[in-house]
């Protein structure tokens, strides 16, 4: 009997041990949908489940870090990279050599191979067009335009504490005041009179945009693409005087239970050919990857005026502090 217990326990053990071996735990900036579709692909490809929570930019960084003792999740996927370089420079991540890095461009990945580059894309502001014939708004074209009056509680784009895209509208502004930081917030401040609300989440005012909940949103071009393709009677513009742009990218967490998981899924997601047209035939994403699809409805950079970004630079803890904290005690709590 004593014997049939122990035999009993070990296979038990043994099971969970492989069930263990098959699970690995995210977290995740891309939509859920497409972050569903992705994982439950990579489980039918390779037996692995993925376990995954969706977290906007700024709420994946704060909550690595929060979890930094004991961390919860292995791999960190898609996000600006500006929220990246600020977990490299916070020690939340951990540098991983892929193999399959060898073809992504350097310029889109960390020289110290802490975070990979995905894909890129500008920051646009859109115009759900029967909403602005019922109001009589004429589609903005430019950061200028949306400080006029006519756009007053008209205007929708999320809080940079806790969105990257949203943080990468301030470091646009600010390179567009040729780094002048009083410039920068007047300018923001001024904006702010025509913002109805901040969201939590950069895609959020993309998706009011299509239903006609608000006439105006700023957000990146491949979620504004896809709306558009899938019906919404919207205008896309690229700001006239230049746009910052994301480049969505991947990271170990540093500490992560499942190491060995996290990398495979890691490599999986760079060269998985399944993923690629998943990306790009569903998402209208510009991949980075070298001799990567492009769909014809998407907007590259190359199609648009866009700012010299220093990520390094935006991307740092001290700087990102710095900056957020005025936004905070300028505009946030003035609302």
């Amino acid at each position: 009997m004593k014997k049939l217990v122990f035999l009993l326990s070990v296979l038990v053990l043994a099971a969970g041990m492989v069930m263990a071996q098959n699970t690995v735990t995210a977290y995740t900036t891309l939509e859920e949908v497409l972050a569903k579709a992705l994982f439950e692909m990579y489980e039918k490809e390779t037996g692995t489940k993925v376990n995954f929570v969706r977290l906007s930019g700024g709420e994946a960084v704060a909550r690595i870090e929060a979890e930094k003792a004991n961390p919860q999740a292995s791999i960190w996927v898609g996000g600006v990279g500006l929220d990246h370089i600020t977990a490299k420079s916070k020690g939340l991540t951990t540098p991983y050599n892929s193999r399959e890095a060898v073809n992504t461009p350097a310029q889109f990945r960390d020289p110290q191979n802490y975070w990979i580059g995905l894909y890129v894309g500008p920051l646009v502001v859109s115009t759900n067009l029967d909403r602005a014939r019922a109001l009589g708004l004429t589609p903005p074209k430019s950061w200028a335009d949306l400080l006029k009056p006519e756009y007053k509680g008209y205007v929708r784009m999320a809080n940079p504490n806790t969105s990257g895209t949203a943080y990468n509208v301030v470091t646009t502004i600010r390179y567009l005041n040729n780094k002048d930081e009083n410039r920068t917030f007047d300018f923001l401040r001024r904006l702010d009179a025509n913002i109805d609300q901040y969201t939590r989440s950069g895609s959020a005012p993309g998706q009011s945009l299509a239903i006609g909940e608000i006439p105006v949103a700023i957000g990146y071009a491949h979620d504004h693409v896809r709306l558009k393709a899938n019906g919404a009677n919207i205008e896309i513009n690229a700001f006239a005087e230049g746009a910052g742009y994301e480049l969505a990218s991947m990271s170990l967490i540093n500490g992560g239970k499942e190491p060995v998981q996290a990398r495979q899924l890691y490599d999986w997601i760079l060269s998985s050919p399944n993923a690629q047209r998943l990306f790009v035939n569903d998402w209208y994403l510009v991949l980075v990857r070298n001799g990567a699809a492009r769909h014809p409805l998407a907007l590259t950079l190359d199609q648009i005026k866009t700012v010299d970004q220093d990520m390094a630079w935006d991307g740092d803890a001290a700087n990102r502090k710095r900056l957020l904290d005025r936004w905070t005690a300028e505009i946030e709590s003035k609302r």
